[in-house]
């Protein structure tokens, strides 16, 4: 190229950049409103593209060639990171075991850098405490435990029942210091659950956040003998005092417990790799929760494995990095996530405990790596489209232009926040979220192929998605950095190795690589706290974790997950449904014959097809709405299905269903699922893909008006 050349690319770039800085500082799409802003666009990035010659993210395998067979008797694969069918689950620094050593770490590279952040109030700046702070106010508080009758042994369960905040963290690290084990509690749980997760892990202390907290477990207090002791981070109420007191129940704030621990100082007794670390309950669907037994070497096993991928990627964690705390740390997920950042010094600012301020939050604390979950990615796209969809045309051409180019970049495993789209389309979007981000997670649901697509196009970071349950220390497969495909989870991480195992009654076999998906390595659970029954029938005798979903290898070695085994489904939000529960609620309307109750992973809303009693129904309809009409005229008339749905709603309340529980669309059918028709079994068991297959026009249609 001649010096005349590059003379005329630099001016034309300048003068494309300095235009771009002026539409910059308009709101977000209402510049593109003109041609000649669109040409000089496209005729910008021309120019930028042959300057900034963008580079692809360094891959760390073949993408297509993700696994490989490691045995070929159980059809088992590993990924193609691990050699000689050994599992990556060690760090590099062998001292570093537990995640107690993780975050001494953390303190030491970070040069005892920012930890944890919070707001004081929405007024204020976010405020921050150094590791060095945190490890002597855990150990405070871990003394204050054992001055208050506790032992430092692995055996003793400390409760945990808060939003994630400060005195979350330095609790969790108080418990690692002396071998205790951490035990979180959260609403949704429910009072016969929370009672019970007290009673079996004879919890004697709980650590609550607010004073309605405490309220909760001293209604109940006479259901749990075990629990004597409650601390209370917020400041203790005259009447809470009087209360806890009136049912013999040692109520003391956070402080007088670390003042405590201060006084009486103790010799740590950090916990070892094969401790537990957090008893994790699942919410699950039927019956009480399980205690998940997790561990610090399985912790940490998934957390190196996790690093091996993302590394060789460009994403290098370091005390330059920020987390945005707002997922629940009573689940897996956020807690790995966590444990990932301390290891590296990077720090953690937590929101302020109210999801309608959580992208205020997010402005200021302008986070480098952002966890997330599909319900609120999903948000993220609709918010665009709309926009979208309001605007002009020219500004949808303009748009569709740059996700195209982004889309072709993408392609070449190129990921960046630097293109011209990005200054002139999407900085807005990107905006939004900070402006610093340069890794989001999603987990805990599927998201849709289509928002993860556009979200790898717009926000110009990678977007990876994993695979998991609390039972495998949150995640067993991860896409992989700079792989553009959609519709998969990836490969396995390098600290197991994952097989599908043949589930005859649903003709899926591992022969045909599909098959329920069954996880063995470092960073499967010990089982599930004092429950042997419910331990085997999750971990075999050879250590295979049965998952319960379906999965299927695809040709470039990744999973794709296709079905579930039992009829238990996650809701797109990461609730876990249980149809048949509910639907036994349902029926207990009088107006309800049969209800199928269904709901799928891509959506946060459950709906149902209803066949009203024929010999109820008539006669409401003409007492209630004074309409005389056959079955099928019933089942049209949208009076009676608005009745039918707030009769059910009303039932399903009085049953206990939580509102992610409840139907928010129904369709009336004339006729009874029967033997006969196909829709039940001999033993009359709905039939729910023969259900799900007839119904499909109709669910796709409710869907359709929910949306």
């Amino acid at each position: 190229m001649s010096d005349t050349q590059k003379s005329l690319i630099q001016r034309v770039t300048m003068a494309g950049i300095v235009m771009i800085d002026k539409i910059r500082n308009m709101d977000y799409l209402k510049f593109l409103g003109a041609g000649a802003v669109t040409l000089a666009a496209v005729t910008t990035t021309t120019f930028y593209y042959l300057t900034s010659r963008p580079q692809p993210i360094p891959l760390v395998v073949d993408l297509n060639d993700q696994t490989e067979e490691v045995d070929k008797n159980e059809r088992s694969r590993m990924s193609r990171l691990c050699k000689n069918g050994r599992y990556i689950c060690e760090y590099e620094d062998a001292e570093i075991k537990t995640l107690h050593d993780a975050f001494k770490r953390g303190a030491r590279v970070s040069n005892n850098g920012q930890a944890y952040g919070w707001k004081p109030s929405p007024t204020e700046p976010f405020t921050w405490i150094s590791y060095n702070d945190v490890l002597v106010r855990a150990a405070n508080v871990g003394a204050g435990f054992i001055a208050k009758g506790l032992k430092p042994e692995n055996t003793t369960n400390i409760g945990i029942y808060s939003q994630n905040r400060v005195e979350y963290g330095i609790t969790e690290q108080g418990c690692y210091m002396y071998s205790m084990v951490l035990v979180p509690l959260y609403d949704t749980l429910g009072h016969e659950a929370c009672t019970h997760i007290i009673n079996q892990a004879e919890i004697s202390l709980v650590i609550c956040d607010k004073i309605v907290k405490v309220k909760a477990l001293l209604d109940r207090i006479k259901e749990m003998p075990n629990l004597r002791k409650v601390v209370l981070v917020e400041e203790p109420s005259d009447e809470i005092k009087e209360s806890a007191a009136n049912h013999k129940i040692d109520l003391f704030s956070f402080s007088e417990l670390e003042a405590l621990g201060e006084q009486n100082p103790q010799e740590p007794k950090p916990s070892k790799p094969d401790d537990l670390c957090v008893l994790c309950y699942t919410s699950g669907t039927t019956g009480l929760p399980k205690g998940a037994m997790l561990t610090h070497k399985g912790t940490m096993a998934t957390v190196v494995a996790a690093a091996t991928i993302l590394k060789p990627g460009g994403i290098d964690i370091s005390p330059e990095d920020t987390l945005i705390s707002y997922l629940p740390l009573a689940h897996s997920y956020e807690r790995l996530l966590e444990c990932y950042c301390v290891l590296n010094g990077a720090r953690i600012g937590f929101f302020q405990g109210d999801v309608k301020l959580l992208m205020d939050d997010i402005k200021e604390l302008q986070p480098t790596l952002f966890p997330s979950v599909p319900r609120l990615l999903n948000r993220v796209y609709d918010k665009v489209m709309t926009q979208l969809s309001e605007g002009s045309a020219i500004k949808r051409k303009l748009f569709n232009m740059a996700i195209a180019s982004k889309e072709n970049e993408l392609k070449k495993s190129i990921i960046r926040n630097d293109s011209i789209w990005d200054k002139v389309v999407f900085k807005k979007i990107q905006a939004g979220l900070g402006g610093k981000v340069k890794l989001i997670t999603t987990g805990s649901a599927p998201l849709s192929p289509k928002v993860l697509h556009f979200l790898r196009c717009v926000v110009g970071c990678p977007v990876v998605e994993g695979y998991g349950q609390t039972e495998c220390h949150a995640v067993c497969t991860v896409t992989l950095v700079g792989d553009p495909d959609t519709g998969n989870v990836g490969p396995p991480l390098p600290c197991c190795q994952i097989k599908l195992a043949d589930v005859e009654e649903m003709n899926y076999f591992a022969k045909d690589d599909k098959g329920e998906v069954c996880v063995k390595g470092p960073n499967v659970f010990l089982g599930y706290y004092r429950d042997q029954a419910k331990t085997e029938e999750a971990l075999d005798k050879d250590g295979w974790l049965h998952t319960g979903d379906i999965g299927q290898w695809l040709e470039n070695g990744t999973l794709k997950i296709i079905d579930r085994k039992k009829n238990i489904f996650k809701l797109a939000q990461g609730e876990y449904i249980a149809p048949e529960k509910i639907e036994s609620v349902y029926v207990r309307s009088p107006l309800v014959a049969q209800v199928f109750v269904h709901g799928e992973s891509l959506k946060s809303s459950l709906v149902g097809i209803v066949v009203p009693d024929p010999d109820v129904l008539p006669n409401w309809a003409k007492t209630k709405l004074n309409v005389s009409q056959s079955m099928e005229e019933l089942c049209s008339n949208a009076d009676v299905k608005k009745e039918i749905l707030a009769d059910m709603t009303k039932y399903g309340k009085a049953g206990g269903l939580h509102s992610f529980e409840q139907v928010k669309d129904i369709f009336l059918h004339p006729d009874l699922f029967s033997v006969e028709n196909g829709l039940l079994t001999p033993t009359f068991k709905a039939k729910r893909h023969e259900l799900k297959v007839k119904f499909k026009s109709q669910i796709d249609e409710m869907y359709t008006q929910l949306a």
